[in-house]
This record gives C-alpha cells, structure tokens and sequence, in this order.
C-alpha cells in the first residue's frame, strides 16, 4: 500500500523536516509533492536521495492526492484545508487555525490516537502547538497512573518556533553585540540575544498570551479537561529545542521511583535523569532527535503529591514535523488502508 503525499510549505523549516521524515522513516508514499507560494515556484527541496521542485499551491490539483501535510501558517490553512478536505484528501494541518474546532480532532499519537477516527468530518486532524506536544507525551502515562490535578508549566522556547527569520535574528543579535553593533529587533519586541522575553504570540484580555491559553486549552481537548492548569511561556535565545519545567499535582499518591518507571515505559520518552553535573538534557542535546527526554524528576514538598521534571524535545521534530508524520502513519495503518 502507497499513499500520495503532498507538503504545503515545504519551503519553510517544518516543511523541509517533514520531508526529511518521511524519507528517514520509510512512509510508504508513492509520490511526493512538495508545495508553496507562487513566490518560492520551483525552489529545490531534498527529499532522500532525491530533489524535487516546489509547485504552486494555487495551480495545484489535488486529485488522487491521499494527505495533504500542511505548515504554512494559518492564513493558508483557512483559505485552503477545507477546500483540500472536500475532495477526499485528509489534512494534516500544524497550524492552530483547526486545532479547537469541534469536527476537528487535535492529536498527539502517543496520548489520544484513536482520535483520529474523527477526521471522517472535515477530512482535517489538527497537530496540536509545539509547547503542548512534548508535554502531552509525558503527562499522559503518568496521568493514566495517578491522575494528574493540577499543572504547573513553565515553557523556554526556541527562536525556530518562530520561524527562520527569528533565527537569523538571533544570530545577527549576537554577532552584532560581539562586535559592538547597535541591535534593532524587528522580529521580537524585544532583542533576543542575551536575553529571554516572558511573550510569546498576542496578548488576551485575561493577561496570558495566547501561546499559554493554546497549552491551557489544547490540553483540556488532547487528554483531559478537568486537569487544571497555568502556564507561563518565555522565549529563550535558542536556536533549537523546546525545555519546560513542569510541576504536577496528583489526584493519587506517586513517588520519584514510580514516575522513573512509568516514564520509562511510556512511548516517546527517553529518561536521562543522574544527579551529578550534566546528568541530564538540555536543548542542544535533543536536536535532530525523536524522543522527548524527561530529567530532574524529584518531589515537590510544598504540595501533596507533588512531582516536579524537565521536559525537553526538538521543537521542528516532536513538536511539529514528527507528530505529523506520525499522525499520518497511523492514520494509514489503521483508516487510510488501500489495495
């Protein structure tokens, strides 16, 4: 069984690793399509050992195509997944445009999979934000264990989450204050180099920004709803590779040992977790790497039942590109299965 694929915004730095996955994890595809604005037409993308050329999106057919990978921002996706959707081909959309839509199922394939029966909708299944996804790999088997109450999440975010223009930002920041250059952001309201910014996406009336509400409410909809939680999300100057420091409070009694195993056993989670100097993950460790890696897990004293880990992944893998492959696989395991 071979499937058609096509990538909108196979240009951009999801896209690009979407294709690098695809190709690394062996998707059984037939043909794969990669596509963008007129603008990048015929730009060259790798895709194993092959080059392809990107088609426009606007001039593009769809017929025949079985799922449509789609990272080119919101806009894109409201103007065009439905359209996409309605002539039988399935969305894979990592924006946040579909993520709280009723008809549409948010998914991370570790925690809620069998969710994705509910793209028979729209022909849309909606890849939850960067922040949440890594988060809900590890929450979901302690939750199945001792039933988490409250969260308590602080993230420290890449600059790749916003994009490839952020990340030159950063490096043209940094060089610049090296060699006494005067800094104008442009990108963050802020400069980002030798600093962290408390602000990521828009601000809402309640005083979050909507990247901690999308954790909030992303959450509630992945694993479940009566899990309370806040979150506090700050932008790192980091090229790659999400962290967050996570609290939990449990309904149930759980101590360090269970959560070391529980951890381990889940899918999707590596634990490096020694207490000694370096026994333990940071950002630049997790580049290029599937897993979502989990350390300092100790207890919380002040609360009962009080856990407190460091939770890391690559933001363009697990937080993105990867879930969407993911998703996709099963999606053709399990939905898709043709003759």
């Amino acid at each position: 069984m071979s499937y058609k694929v096509a990538i909108v915004g196979a240009t951009g730095n999801v896209g690009r690793e979407m294709l690098n996955i695809l190709s690394e994890r062996q998707f059984p595809a037939s043909e794969v399509v990669a596509l963008a604005s007129r603008r990048s037409l015929g730009q060259e993308v790798t895709f194993g050992d092959k080059t392809l050329k990107t088609k426009c999106l606007d001039d593009f057919d769809f017929t025949g195509t079985d799922i449509v990978l789609m990272s080119a921002g919101g806009s894109v996706s409201k103007k065009w997944s439905e359209k996409i959707g309605a002539q039988g081909c399935v969305v894979i959309d990592n924006s946040s445009h579909f993520r709280m839509h009723p008809d549409v199922p948010l998914i991370v394939p570790e925690v809620n999979g069998d969710a994705i029966s509910g793209y028979t909708k729209k022909n849309i299944i909606a890849n939850p934000n960067c922040s949440t996804a890594q988060m809900m790999v590890a929450l979901k088997p302690l939750h199945d264990y001792a039933k988490i109450k409250r969260v308590v999440v602080s993230t420290y975010q890449s600059v790749s989450g916003s994009g490839r223009a952020a990340m030159d930002e950063l490096w043209h920041q940094t060089r610049a204050i090296i060699v006494n250059d005067p800094v104008e952001p442009q990108i963050y309201p802020k400069q980002i180099a030798f600093n962290v910014i408390p602000h990521i996406d828009v601000f809402m009336d309640s005083g979050d920004t909507k990247e901690e509400w999308k954790m909030v409410a992303e959450t509630a909809k992945i694993l479940d709803p009566d899990i309370m939680l806040t979150a506090t999300c700050v932008r790192v100057p980091v090229f790659l590779g999400h962290s967050e420091s996570i609290n939990i409070e449990f309904e149930n009694p759980i101590d360090e040992a269970e959560v070391f195993d529980v951890l381990r056993e889940a899918p999707g989670l590596l634990v490096i977790d020694k207490r000694e100097d370096g026994g333990y993950i940071t950002p630049i460790d997790c580049v290029g790497e599937f897993a979502t890696y989990i350390s300092r897990i100790r207890r919380d004293v002040t609360v009962k039942n009080g856990i407190n880990l460091w939770c890391v992944s690559d933001n363009l893998l697990k937080g993105a590109a990867l879930n969407a492959i993911q998703i996709a696989e099963k999606l053709c395991s399990d939905y898709l299965k043709k003759d």
